[in-house]
């Protein structure tokens, strides 16, 4: 969001927002590193979607009459502290409002969303991504609260009670939801979506079904990014990380519930814009200085420092903590002391176990790489303030980054399958080698991980081999590889009696290298380097 926000304003700010417009920022966003999307079919639809939403109704920017971003925009551009910012957004956010204005065919709505969604994981302590699915979305009136947290509450009851297959329960539990919840809808035999043609029930309650863990995922992301609340990927649930209750309490008992001015777009474009609302805990300065002596007791305050410095003091001690929390992870991943762990997350993955799993093999594959052969090993992941993954890297750059002095190695891992396979991936990993190229002046490799390759992917990076392309910097040397196979070379460092070095990675790359000259087909070269890859220490 924000670099797209940031591109908008530099070419469109102070202009009409129409076709003309969108379509032409779709033109200038195709083309820029960190996209991720198509956006070819309607240019126009595709900008709407992107800005006309969370920017818009985030409050970073506005539309009418004309482009220009709001203070808050200008903060989410310019601060260090975006979590933050994103928070001031949630917690405003409502519906109804002048962007949200209620229908003959919605819910009648009274809610802060985000607000409430932060009060029910702190009031049940821990709130699975079930749960909301089922019971949070449902949460479309701030007076239906208990309610809500009543139903959860029976939910569990019935589930400790139950013998059988979970998945069976939860489809039949949910179904009943739904059904309730749409029984007039139902009554008058409105079954009908707008993505089929089919009528049935069964299709209609599995469409709302999907749309409530769509919306579910998407408020689980969002306040993850506050860094208020915990996501546990085994469990698949939500909690409030310890070190900030006292930031929730202070939310949940100061800001207030209601929307406000539903139907003033005057006054509400300004307050959802203003960056100074609604006031956090940390814009009071003596509990502000009481978290940072609490947080860190070593730390000396300074009786002459603003509440800004005071912002950006608390942003170093976390960035600083964050890096201390890395660093040990890294000692123990190269003492082997996470072997079993990694591999046991490997296998949650390939069993769809975890809750966040494009996110989980991005890490676990940094980990394992950290583990494997030395080396000096970035993931361009986000991490939040205790070392754990937050989200996967940018659209600009590689997922991971190996520097073993003499040489590089880039890694990209997906979740992907399929011929989505190859649309998401197959251009955008020769691009980020080529980056890697350039900007290192070394010679480049990558390896592609994914828990099933597909076969155009194989041609594609076969193809790679043997092109000359000036703007990826030569021919490109990119190993497809499937996890089991990866997994397997992980295992193979941990069982040799020697500690790996880089020349022996090296050395596998340059045995692609050597079979894509002397191979007579694509197959033929990937089941080379397969078998290679199940050898590699010999």
């Amino acid at each position: 969001m924000i670099p797209e926000i940031e591109l908008l304003i530099q070419n469109f700010n102070g202009q009409v927002w129409n076709q003309k417009s969108q379509q032409a920022f779709m033109g200038i966003l195709r083309n820029e590193n960190f996209y991720n999307g198509q956006g070819t079919n309607d240019p126009a639809f595709s900008a709407r979607d992107r800005i006309n939403r969370a920017p818009k109704s985030l409050g970073f920017v506005l539309l009418e009459p004309t482009l220009q971003l709001t203070p808050a925009g200008y903060k989410l551009l310019n601060s260090r502290r975006t979590d933050e910012v994103f928070l001031r957004q949630m917690l405003k956010f409502q519906v109804p409002s002048p962007y949200h204005k209620p229908t003959d065919k919605a819910a009648e709505f009274c809610v802060k969303p985000y607000l409430e969604m932060l009060r029910l994981v702190h009031t049940m302590g821990t709130l699975k991504f079930d749960e909301l699915q089922m019971f949070g979305m449902q949460l479309t009136d701030f007076h239906d609260f208990d309610k809500i947290v009543h139903k959860i509450e029976k939910f569990r009851i019935a589930k400790a009670k139950h013998t059988g297959s979970y998945r069976i329960f939860k489809t039949e539990y949910l179904n009943n939801e739904l059904k309730e919840i749409y029984r007039e809808r139902i009554l008058r035999g409105e079954t009908k979506t707008r993505e089929s043609n089919d009528a049935s029930l069964s299709k209609f309650l599995k469409t709302q079904s999907n749309n409530m863990r769509d919306y579910a995922d998407a408020c689980f992301r969002y306040l993850r990014i506050t860094g208020l609340v915990n996501v546990s990927h085994v469990g698949k649930s939500l909690s409030i990380v310890p070190e900030r209750q006292a930031d929730v309490d202070y939310i949940l008992k100061n800001v207030s519930r209601t929307p406000v001015y539903v139907d003033d777009p005057t006054a509400y474009t300004a307050y959802l814009g203003d960056a100074t609302l609604p006031r956090l805990l940390t814009d009071n300065r003596s509990m502000l200085v009481k978290k940072i002596q609490e947080d860190f007791s070593s730390v000396e305050i300074s009786t002459e420092a603003t509440l800004d410095d005071l912002k950006d003091l608390l942003a170093d001690l976390l960035d600083q903590r964050k890096k201390n929390h890395i660093i040990e992870q890294v000692a123990e991943i190269k003492d082997y002391r996470q072997y079993d762990e990694i591999q046991k997350t490997y296998e949650q993955i390939e069993n769809n176990e975890l809750y966040d799993a494009p996110l989980m093999l991005e890490w676990n594959t940094w980990r394992a790489m950290t583990m494997l052969d030395g080396g000096e090993i970035k993931a361009n992941l986000n991490f939040d303030d205790y070392g754990q993954p937050l989200s996967t890297a940018a659209g600009n750059m590689s997922d991971i980054v190996c520097d073993y002095g003499d040489y590089m190695v880039c890694v990209e891992v997906t979740m992907a399958s399929g011929q989505r396979q190859y649309e998401m991936e197959g251009e955008p990993v020769i691009r980020h080698l080529g980056k890697l190229k350039k900007a290192s002046g070394k010679p480049c490799y990558c390896l592609f991980v994914a828990p099933i390759i597909n076969d155009a992917c194989v041609t594609h990076f076969y193809m790679a081999h043997h092109l000359n392309l000036r703007n990826y910097g030569g021919t490109s040397t990119i190993i497809p590889l499937p996890l089991q196979i990866f997994r397997k070379m992980v295992e193979d460092s941990y069982k040799v009696s020697y500690t790996p070095t880089p020349s022996h990675i090296r050395r596998f790359f340059e045995a692609s290298n050597e079979y894509a000259k002397t191979c007579e087909s694509e197959v033929d070269w990937y089941n080379k380097i397969k078998e290679k890859a199940l050898h590699w220490l010999e």
